[in-house]
This record gives C-alpha cells, sequence and structure tokens, in this order.
C-alpha cells in the first residue's frame, strides 16, 4: 500500500502544468539577468553541479525561474518536474519518492518545511538520490541556507556547498521593463506615459502589478480600446 501511496503522489507532482509565460527569454529586468543567465548556463551543462539554491525575497521571480529551468530543461528532450512544496504538504513527504529520476527537480518554497524533521530529511535523502543518479536538484530559499530556518545540519551543509543565485528586488525601471515586456506580449498597446502612470499608482510588489495588468487586458478586450491614461483610471479606479 506505500507503494501505492507514492506512485499516487508523484503522479499529482509530475501533472502539474509549468506556467507556459515562465521561460528565460521572458525574465526582464537587469538586476536578476546575470543569475538568470547563469542558471541558464548550468542547465545547458552535463552534470558537475548537483545542486542550485536560488535565494531572494518574495517577489524577486524565483518560481519564474524555476519553471524557466524546466521549460528549458524539456526543450532539450530531458525530464524535468517543478515541484511547489506548498501544493506538496497534504502528501506528505513520501511524494518526493521516485523524482530523482527527472534530470531536473526544481523545489519551490522550502522555507515552508524547514524546522519539520521528516521534510529536511526527505529532501535531504532526494538530494542524495539526486547526486547517485547524476542529475540536478534545484530549491529555492528565501535566504541562504545558513541563514535560513532550516535544522537538520547535513541538509544545511550539502545546500551550502551547492551554487548560490542570490536575487534582489526589482528597481523601479526593471518593473517599468517587465510592466511593457508583459503588455507586448499580450498585444496590449502601452505607452511611456501610461506606463509611467500605473507604476506610480500601484503597489509595490510585481505580482500586484502583474496583476493589475491582468485586469486591465481583460477590460480592454470587453472595450476594445487601447492603454490610455483615462481608460487605466476608470478600470482602476484611480
Amino acid at each position: 500500500m506505500e507503494g501505492e501511496t507514492t506512485v499516487s503522489a508523484s503522479q499529482m507532482v509530475l501533472g502539474v502544468k509549468l506556467r507556459d509565460d515562465a521561460r528565460f527569454d521572458n525574465f526582464h529586468g537587469d538586476r536578476n539577468a546575470d543569475a538568470a543567465a547563469r542558471l541558464r548556463s548550468i542547465c545547458s551543462a552535463s552534470g558537475g553541479i548537483p545542486v542550485v539554491v536560488v535565494c531572494g525575497d518574495a517577489d524577486t521571480g524565483k518560481s519564474h525561474l524555476l519553471q524557466a529551468a524546466c521549460h528549458f530543461t524539456e526543450s532539450r528532450g530531458q525530464g524535468a518536474v517543478c515541484v511547489s512544496i506548498e501544493e506538496l504538504l497534504p502528501f506528505g513527504p513520501e511524494a518526493l519518492a521516485g523524482l530523482e529520476h527527472q534530470a531536473l527537480i526544481c523545489l519551490d518554497d522550502v522555507d515552508l518545511v524547514a524546522g519539520r524533521k521528516e521534510w529536511e530529511e526527505a529532501i535531504f535523502h532526494l538530494y542524495n538520490r539526486v547526486l547517485d543518479n547524476g542529475n540536478l536538484l534545484i530549491v529555492s530559499l528565501s535566504d541562504v541556507p545558513a541563514a535560513s530556518a532550516l535544522v537538520l545540519a547535513d541538509l544545511v551543509s550539502r545546500l551550502s556547498h551547492g551554487l548560490l543565485l542570490q536575487l534582489g528586488i526589482y528597481r523601479d525601471d526593471d518593473r517599468l521593463r517587465i510592466l511593457m515586456a508583459r503588455a507586448e506580449q499580450r498585444g496590449l498597446v502601452m505607452g511611456d506615459e501610461v506606463a509611467g502612470f500605473i507604476l506610480r499608482r500601484a503597489p509595490r510588489k510585481l505580482g500586484e502589478l502583474l496583476a493589475i495588468l491582468d485586469r486591465l487586458d481583460e477590460n480592454s478586450l470587453q472595450a476594445q480600446r487601447r492603454l490610455t491614461i483615462p481608460f487605466v483610471k476608470s478600470v482602476m479606479g484611480w
């Protein structure tokens, strides 16, 4: 029965759909461009680095990069899986069994299980199996392993000796570039004045900024209108 549970959980994980817009070529902004380029280079190489730790505050693009790495690996004809720890929590740490056979395994938001012995041990054993198979493990944390809330010394040690990629908070010029690039991908016409107007009134978090773009996109399709400052005001109530 234990084997059946593991298979079911693993199948659930493997069925998680990657966001189509989470790719290396649309990870915009100069602030974290070097980290993205380094991660892509690592995914292109065969072996040598068993684990990469992508560190950064919320809203720095960690999830985007992990999913981009999976898209890139799959485009090269190799197996990849991106696991949301938050979504996996109800299934227990046994759900990590069998993932080591993928060429790339990404664990997003590992902070969520920091201090939970059974989960930390499961990630540690997964790391060892990935290493034995010559595959690559990428995890995301809010801080470097040594400064995180992880308590299993062996896990902290393994992650600390991996490659660390630190992401920084986006500056306004990066947020502007990301907003305009995402609008262009949606076929929306957004001038500099409109983009600047939105940035001056939108929340600082990139996720909330892009949620505003979702709302404007939906309303512009309904009204068949381009994005203008009066139109943005009417939709957002600004």
